[in-house]
């Protein structure tokens, strides 16, 4: 007996011994990948002018030194490649279709669509289109990113991050076409219409046209236009699955609601403490573990930038340089469309055009999968736009039998100088330079906010498509591709593009809300991002004569929300103080405890308090309540946050929207009332079922984690666990500290889209202004880098931004040296 717990005691030490030696390997092999701040690294002699010098502050923020331009783009591109190698690497795949190459079936159909949009394409073809001093910049920028890869090679630095351990380490040269895709690939994760048509154009096939505009709120005009879609149906719309395009990890598609969205405001000197402009900016972005920001300092021998990067674009998008500070918003502009295309009945290869049928323009293209077969598909494409699959949106739901959907897109363009714009913006001293500069952005289209020494001003930057006044759908639906009306006659000039500046300004803003009320085609678009924020803005803005870099903090973090205050009232106008409390414990007493909390509520989203919990969930089952059975319930869960506007027209009944509470399969009539209260007993319930306890102990915070998860680690066991970040925070949908929720019928309140880089400028104070990122500037696990920031950006806090070289010096916890072999 002895010796057999002899032998087990040294079978259980030598498991132990090899575990521990497997782990100190994976430990040893995953650290070398680490980078080495304080290293000096020889490059090659025809890569850089002289020596670049890149110091590191406390959070590794890098501020990039050169004798030359070029030099500092070089530096910016072995900085994002010591830090993001891996993030970069994914953008790029992703943009050029070939995800499948490491992640096998899973990804086909996602490579398929980005091999139909053709993004890399367009961007090798639009590299000689930028400025000869953007494709300079390219070129240095891709050096430094070959000059970290050659390193890594050279050194055998643990394959440049731990992600290369599981996945294929071959990671091919950066080139400047690299960085153009991944700008488009930006534009995709922006893009809002497409989605919008597709559910516009099946609600329209669900209800009447007086309730589309209720749960889709739009100008008046479409009545006839909705019954010609319909007409075209006779043989019913084609239900598809889209789940494993959209709800893959990986998937650049950006949901329904969770397109581009951002907050951006600027007030004159004379509205400010210090005597100089401010400006505050914090863009709107799916949330992921690392941040899709990056935080650098471009020390130009003329003058630097600092502010918030891309991992793979030479570029800051949001920040300030010595004189002028911008920022960027998302514009809804409407920049695409969806065409149906018919086909030609004898000859599936050809589509209807304005002078007949004419042949698509076709080739085909090979994906290679992973551990599997390669995959050959037929790419087409029209004089309107590539076809789409049916899985994107569930198009094929709204295309008629005998037809395709090809879409309109300016981010198509195959001369597409955005990339210089982009970088003169960057450059500009002054708004007036900045609004010259914005000519040469052609999308995503934004809204451009600026501030210098003298005045504030916006303007939207991006290609306008021009449509004509007799256009079918006005661009709301899709519309047939044929029909010359329905095509696009080029883009609006620059000049037409609206312009908010305006000497006597002294405070602009832009929350994603409507900017222009035209008729179209002029409108810029029938949909706006935010209906809500924009009134809590307003307010802030009008409380102070003058205004403080710690004002404009103040409002960016606001977590007010109108939305709550507005609807209440509305909602709960017969339910407040109606009954008895109820025994302790029982429904009746949880109920009433809830009524009164929200009576007294003053619509703050603070994340440590219950109410915004039990509104949240109980505008969730009521809008549910409301349109489910009109809609089905797979388009239903096409409205999975609420709409306050629907919302606020139903119990207002504008135009006969009460409409909605009378639920058509019951034998009564249901007014809004009675919905209202069924759905806070079903919120209730819910939440008693999820969360527990007493109504009083709920905390919002317990249900609006934000969610930072890498997208291929993040859901494996303890390895998820390692590197995605959670957090309690505060803010909601329609918050101006906006936290957008998952609205998954699993934990639907989850924080998944929100300003993952935050930005206040202050012209009048050179060391005044400051930045943060949601999570760090480091890709890799490892690294005490990798989520430094992210409990600074959960409390509100951030840390300084300063163009003073001796500053960052004096503060540095590493220098890196690019030195040129002689």
């Amino acid at each position: 007996m002895r010796r057999l717990l002899l032998w087990i005691v040294r079978v259980f030490v030598g498991i132990a011994a090899l575990a521990a030696a497997c782990v100190g390997l994976v430990y040893y092999l995953a650290a070398r990948s680490l980078p080495d701040y304080g290293a000096e690294v020889s490059v090659q002699a025809n890569e850089v002018s002289a020596a670049v010098e890149i110091v590191r502050d406390t959070y590794a923020i890098p501020h990039i030194f050169g004798e030359q331009d070029e030099d500092v783009f070089f530096g910016l591109g072995y900085t994002h490649a010591q830090d993001r190698l891996w993030q970069m690497t994914m953008f790029r795949r992703t943009a050029q279709g070939r995800l499948s190459e490491r992640f096998g079936e899973s990804t086909v159909v996602i490579d398929g669509l980005l091999r139909r949009l053709d993004f890399y394409g367009a961007a090798r073809d639009s590299v000689s289109a930028q400025s000869p001093e953007v494709q300079d910049a390219l070129v240095a920028y891709s050096n430094g990113v070959n000059a970290r890869l050659r390193e890594i090679n050279s050194r055998a630095l643990g394959r440049g991050a731990p992600e290369f351990f599981l996945f294929s380490p071959d990671v091919a040269p950066w080139t400047p076409a690299d960085s153009i895709a991944v700008m488009k690939l930006m534009g995709l994760q922006l893009s809002t219409h497409l989605t919008e048509e597709v559910t516009r154009a099946r609600v329209a096939l669900a209800v009447s046209p007086e309730r589309v505009a209720d749960i889709m709120p739009d100008s008046p005009g479409a009545v006839a236009v909705l019954d010609q879609f319909g007409r075209l149906f006779e043989g019913g719309p084609m239900p598809t699955d889209h789940a494993g395009l959209l709800d893959h990890p990986l998937s650049p598609l950006p949901k329904r609601g969770f397109g581009g969205a951002s907050n951006a405001w600027a007030a004159a000197p004379h509205r400010s403490t210090s005597g100089g402009a401010l400006l505050a900016n914090d863009p709107h972005l799916e949330l992921t573990a690392p941040s899709i920001w990056y935080l650098a300092h471009l020390g130009f021998p003329g003058g630097g930038a600092i502010g918030g990067t891309i991992p793979g674009i030479p570029t800051v998008f949001a920040g300030r340089n010595r004189d002028f500070a911008w920022g960027v918003t998302s514009a809804y502009v409407d920049e695409q469309d969806l065409f149906l295309e018919e086909l030609n009945p004898d000859n599936p290869n050809e589509y209807r055009t304005p002078d007949g049928f004419e042949p698509f323009a076709a080739r085909e293209e090979v994906i290679l999968v992973q551990g599997g077969e390669a995959r050959t598909i037929t790419v087409q494409r029209t004089a309107n736009g590539p076809v789409m699959p049916g899985a994107v949106y569930d198009l094929a739901s709204v295309t008629p039998p005998g037809f395709a959907m090809s879409l309109g897109w300016t981010v198509f363009s195959r001369t597409d100088t955005t990339m210089t714009g982009a970088m003169s913006i960057m450059r500009s001293r002054s708004v007036d330079e900045a609004i010259e500069a914005g000519q040469n952005i052609v999308g995503p289209a934004q809204m451009l906010t600026m501030a210098d020494e003298g005045r504030v001003a916006m303007q939207v930057i991006g290609h306008i498509p021009k449509r004509d006044i007799n256009h079918e759908t006005q661009g709301r639906l899709p519309s047939r591709g044929w029909v010359e009306a329905n095509r696009w006659d080029g883009v609006f000039p620059y000049e037409d593009n609206p312009r908010f500046d305006d000497p006597d300004q002294d405070v602009v803003g832009n929350t994603n809300n409507q900017i222009i009320d035209a008729p179209f085609p002029r409108h810029v678009s029938f949909t706006w991002g935010d209906s809500q924020r924009v009134q809590r803005w307003q307010r802030l803005m009008e409380a102070r004569e003058v205004h403080s870099r710690d004002s404009f903090i103040e409002a960016q973090l606001d977590t007010i929300s109108v939305s709550a205050r507005t609807l209440l009232p509305l909602v709960a106008k017969d339910l407040w103080f109606t009954s008895e409390p109820g025994a302790p414990g029982t429904p009746q007493r949880r109920r009433s405890e809830a009524l009164e909390l929200l009576a007294n509520w003053n619509g703050e989203m603070n994340e440590h308090l219950p109410e915004p919990l039990i509104y949240s969930a109980w505008m969730r089952h009521l809008q549910n309540a409301l349109i489910v059975d009109e809609l089905g319930g797979p388009l239903a869960s096409e409205f999975p946050h609420l709409e306050p506007l629907f919302i606020e027209r139903v119990f207002r009944n504008i135009d006969g929207a009460a409409e909605w509470c009378d639920i058509v399969q019951s034998v009564a009539t249901e007014t809004c009332t009675e919905i209202a209260s069924r759905s806070l007993d079903a919120a209730l319930v819910w939440l008693d079922e999820t969360y527990g306890g007493e109504v009083t102990n709920l905390r919002w915070g317990n249900a609006h984690q934000a969610t930072h998860d890498h997208a291929v680690l993040g859901d494996l066991p303890v390895i998820g666990w390692l590197v995605n970040i959670r957090q309690s925070t505060s803010g909601g949908d329609q918050t101006l500290q906006r936290g957008q929720t998952s609205g998954e019928p699993e934990d639907p309140f989850l924080n998944t889209h929100s300003s993952g880089y935050r930005g206040v400028y202050d012209l009048g104070d050179p060391n005044g202004s400051v930045f943060i990122n949601s999570t760090g500037q480091s890709g890799h696990p490892l690294s005490r880098h990798y989520d430094d920031q992210s409990a600074l950006w959960r409390r509100g806090e951030y840390v300084p931004m300063s163009l003073d070289p001796d500053f960052a010096r004096a503060g540095a916890v590493g220098v890196t040296k690019l030195v040129p072999l002689p």
